[in-house]
């Protein structure tokens, strides 16, 4: 399991800056202006072979009990629950606060491992100017600049040093267990995620009744299926931005991240009374980017008349369209309907991500493609495409080697992609394709040394 860290402070402390520098993204707003973010995000960090989920929260008044800042409020004490570590950020230039010290009383009576941050500290000497963030009792204080990148390294080792064995042994557990296919039901709330796993192990395994966001946490569940050994695991419902502080789903976005993360196989769930919502494209779009094989389920099809099902195929073909390699099943996880197909495309997916392609099928194929329509001229530049190879499963990864392969256009691209799936009957899983081109020998001739 990926570690969390989240990120704790009052407001216009920098902490969105920091997210933004964690993640290498520009996902969280930043402007200087107190307040600015009041939902939770979440983001994918990585340094070294370390991945991590950070969270960036909104400014954190522990005591406040109404308006707006109440509901910030339960946004932060639900990222902290989420946690693994806490990185409590001040305001190293503004100095020490009253607010900071409500601030740190919570986390102490927390006693979860909590890292000191005094961010925008460029040009500051150490010592003098951030003694007085000592009286916080939070022990050391790491002075950082998420706006200049200073100390971020360092940061995130001591941030992840006490996780790290912890992450390791659970990427060894998963090794052991290769010959387990997991299964990640993935989904809004109250899609019938938990209703299908029910019917699927033929008992009331799982809490399932007509109340969104029931399934506080991601249930693993054994399972097997003529021989074959399956790990459903039921994820707690992602609930669209401004309603995720619910107490009810504490754990929900980080666990069903970590979920799908994890996953062999997706299976995205679509409740068909609400046909395809801004929250299943997020997820899918989540499902694609973590490069897991995934199928689509649109449940409870018997409820809605041939209108409605006309309007859901287009929507989905519309607003799910990155995910075309994906099969899709019109299924009623109350009454049965269509679960025996889902299996196979199931199956199907989980054989496609691990698929091995053998480097001269992969070669043939390649100068097939190239025979049939020659890459697109750049410039002075054309593509010259020497070999492939695979680069990797889960997803399968395809690297073609050859000269000036940085002009390939993206609809070239595609028009590989197609080839390689149709021969491979890739379908269900992502397919990368990476391209490697040779050094130019004669780039530094004429050059004096």
């Amino acid at each position: 399991m990926k570690p969390v860290i989240a990120l704790v402070g009052r407001p216009n402390v920098g902490k969105s800056t920091l997210f933004n520098r964690l993640t290498k993204s520009r996902d969280a707003i930043v402007a200087d202006y107190a307040g600015l973010t009041r939902d939770r995000h979440y983001g994918n960090g990585k340094q070294g072979r370390h991945e991590f989920i950070v969270i960036d929260t909104g400014g954190f008044e522990p005591d406040a009990e109404t308006g707006i800042y109440s509901e910030m409020a339960k946004q932060t004490r639900q990222a902290v629950a989420e946690a693994d570590v806490v990185l409590f950020v001040v305001d190293a230039r503004a100095g020490l606060s009253a607010q900071d010290h409500d601030i740190a009383s919570y986390l102490r009576k927390l006693g979860k491992p909590c890292v000191l941050v005094a961010n925008k500290a460029e040009g500051m000497k150490e010592g003098t100017q951030l003694v007085d963030f000592y009286e916080l009792g939070l022990g050391e204080v790491y002075p950082v600049s998420a706006a200049h990148g200073q100390g971020i390294r360092s940061l995130v080792d001591l941030a992840l040093d006490p996780l790290v064995p912890e992450s390791d042994e659970d990427v060894a557990e998963g090794q052991e267990a290769d010959d387990v296919i997991r299964l990640a039901v993935a989904g809004r709330p109250n899609v019938g995620k938990s209703t299908l796993i029910n019917t699927w192990l033929g008992e009331e395994r799982l809490v399932a009744f007509d109340m969104p966001g029931t399934t506080r946490d991601a249930i693993r569940v054994p399972f097997e299926r003529n021989g074959q050994r399956f790990e459903l695991i039921d994820t707690a419902g992602l609930r669209r931005k401004g309603r995720v502080f619910e107490a009810i789903e504490k754990f929900s976005v980080v666990k069903t991240l970590q979920a799908i993360e994890t996953a062999s196989v997706v299976l995205l769930l679509i409740d068909a009374t609400q046909g395809v919502t801004d929250q299943d494209a997020h997820i899918a779009g989540y499902v694609l980017e973590s490069g897991r094989a995934v199928v689509i389920a649109v449940n409870k099809w018997d409820a809605v008349d041939d209108y409605q099902r006309d309007l859901l195929r287009r929507s989905i073909e519309l607003r799910l369209g990155f995910l075309k390699f994906a099969a899709l099943h019109m299924i009623s996880a109350r009454k049965r309907q269509g679960l025996d197909p889902l299996w196979v495309s199931i199956a199907q997916a989980h054989a496609s991500a691990n698929c091995k392609m053998p480097t001269p099928i992969l070669t043939r194929l390649l100068q097939e493609a190239v025979q049939f329509q020659t890459p697109k001229k750049v410039g002075n530049y054309r593509p010259k495409m020497r070999y492939a190879h695979q680069g990797g499963m889960n997803p399968p990864i395809i690297v073609i080697h050859g000269n000036s392969l940085e002009h390939v256009t993206e609809a070239y691209k595609r028009f590989l992609e197609g080839r390689f799936r149709k021969e491979f009957n890739l379908v269900g899983t992502p397919l990368k394709i990476e391209f490697k081109s040779a050094a130019n020998p004669y780039a530094d001739k004429g050059k004096v040394g």
